[in-house]
Formats: C-alpha cells, structure tokens, sequence
C-alpha cells in the first residue's frame, strides 16, 4: 500500500564507496581495487558496493569494511554525498562515501587477493573511476580538520608506536613537516600517552621508547570538556 505513495517517483540506485586509508614508511596509503565487472572494468576504483535491501547506509559501509579486511567494527566517518547525474557511466548511481582509517598489518593478505585490491601510496594514486579521485581529495581535507582536533590518527598505528613514528604520522596527514619540541611539548601537554619500559632499536642503537595511546583517559578527560589539538 505505501509503495503507491511514490509510484511516480524515479528510482535511482544508492551506492556506498569506502575510502580505506593506511600508514606506512612515513606515507599514507590508500586501498584500490582492479574493477572486475563493466563499466570500466579493468580501471583502478575505490572499494564499494550497492546498499542492500534492509541496510542502512552505515551498515552497508561497515559491510564492505568487513568484506575486505576480515575485521569487524573498523573506525570510519561519512565524507559526504556524491550525486553528479553524469557520475556513473552505467545507471544513475548515487554514492554515500566513508572513510576510514587502519593499521595496515591487520589486513588479511587473502582476502586482498581476493578482491584484486593492493595498497597504493597517495602520492602514487592513478586516474580512478568516477568521481573516486575527488572522494579522496575530499577525505584527506576532512582527515586533516579533524586529525587537528581528535586523536584519530591512533587508528593507523599498531598499539605500541614510537614518538618518531606519531610525528612522522601527523607530517603525512598535514603534509607538512612539524617541529620535533613543540609536538612533543604538546603531547606531554595532553598526558594521554603511556611509556612503555620496550624500546624499538630498527632505527638506531640507541632505540626509541614505545608508547600506548590511552583511550580510557582520553575518554575521561574528554568528559571535562578536554580539548585534543596537535
């Protein structure tokens, strides 16, 4: 019976697209596939899918997350809305799309394979499908304004991370390199880090210190109205 409500309406379809974005070896990455059906098959594209029937627009996202990690309940924001009529060369498509950020080791190599998806330096990215270029130039201006006032860079590094390795980090979201004392000195600031007694001597002999990201603290100080700026 409600189906008549809108029997005159055009029906379009309703995609999501998933911006996966990595850290490694001082560079952000993102994950690409080789698309394997048409259009455009055989073209480089973001990882996505159509929202199923019954699935909300979060948790058709929250699937493709899944589906090519093999992890459950992985960080990720809405970016926006893409809706060009033009955008899809096959229907009208229009796509939610979603960031976001992981460590990249927990990744399943298999299931990477499986999807004929591979990471790729963002310095590096080719010619995407669609709109899926703009989505990522989108994502990173977001990814900035928000790695400013939240402590969201801590999805992309293992649970124990060297202070170099947190800086070297934050150069790669802002793009821009940072003053060693003043991070530091606003890090200590905050004391949502904890020091670990292990050292990490890949880099030097002298070794760095690891350190844990404590969420619970944060979570704490947050409620006082603390406020995260790096």
């Amino acid at each position: 019976m409600t189906a008549a409500f809108y029997q005159n309406e055009v029906k379009f379809f309703v995609s999501v697209d998933c911006i996966i974005l990595g850290f490694n070896n001082s560079e952000l990455n993102v994950l690409l596939y080789k698309r394997n059906f048409e259009p455009l098959q055989g073209q480089w594209s973001l990882m996505g899918g159509f929202i199923k029937s019954g699935e909300s627009i979060g948790e058709a996202a929250s699937r493709v997350l899944t589906e090519c990690s093999g992890i459950d309940n992985l960080f990720m924001e809405q970016v926006g809305a893409y809706g060009d009529v033009t955008r899809d060369l096959g229907e009208r498509v229009i796509s939610v799309a979603y960031y976001s950020l992981v460590n990249m080791n927990d990744f399943n190599p298999e299931l990477l394979k499986e999807h004929n998806a591979e990471w790729t330096k963002l310095s590096e990215v080719p010619d995407l499908i669609f709109d899926h270029n703009q989505m990522i130039t989108d994502t990173l201006a977001r990814l900035k304004r928000k790695a400013a006032t939240r402590p969201v860079g801590f999805n992309l590094l293992p649970e124990k991370f060297t202070l170099p390795q947190l800086q070297s980090l934050y150069e790669a979201i802002y793009q821009t390199p940072l003053d060693k004392r003043n991070f530091r000195k606003k890090l200590n600031s905050m004391d949502i880090l904890e020091k670990l007694d292990e050292k990490d001597k890949k880099s030097s002999k002298r070794g760095a210190f690891y350190y844990m990201f404590n969420k619970e603290k944060y979570d704490r100080l947050l409620d006082q109205g603390f406020y995260f700026s790096l």
